[in-house]
């Protein structure tokens, strides 16, 4: 099997300091304000990014360890395939959230609606395309009755070792 390395890019600013209590997805953070500090180095790279509204963060979780094929996600009750979730603790360990940005300033971009733990790796930022990336999907797994809960659940202890 091949080893992949990744090298953040930046690091990912919000009020989150603990993996307790805080947003389980962007819909339930809609009005968290947080930054995007982008590395220098890559700041020629963030060119034309402010014409867009949103942004897909891609980012390490990086203070999970470990982690368990079936889980309990943070909307259920019920053990559920990991890779039917979007819980923390994974072999890759790579989350993404969809984030409206607000602007761009250097290599600080402010963003709204972000769920993210504070000082985030960021992996890489990609531009939010409704025409490429909202699809008409007809099924939804488990998360049909439960979806909604994203709105107003928090985190709990339950992926934390």
């Amino acid at each position: 099997m091949n080893t992949l390395n990744f090298i953040p890019i930046g690091v990912i600013r919000t009020p989150f300091t603990s993996r307790e209590d805080m947003p389980i997805q962007p819909t339930g953070a809609r009005d968290v304000l947080g930054e995007i500090h982008v590395n220098d180095e890559y700041a020629e790279g963030l060119q034309d990014l402010d014409g867009f509204s949103h942004i897909h963060l891609l980012y390490h979780f990086h203070r999970s360890a470990g982690y368990d094929l079936k889980v309990i996600p943070f909307m259920d009750t019920v053990p559920r395939g990991l890779f039917s979730t979007r819980a923390p603790k994974r072999p890759n360990m790579i989350g993404m959230s969809v984030v409206r940005l607000e602007g761009v300033e250097g290599t600080v971009l402010s963003v709204r609606g972000i769920d993210v733990l504070d000082e985030t790796p960021l992996l890489d930022i990609k531009p939010y395309v409704t025409k490429f990336d909202a699809v008409d999907a007809d099924r939804f797994g488990w998360l049909d009755e439960n979806a909604d809960k994203a709105k107003t659940l928090k985190s709990d202890k339950r992926f934390i070792k």
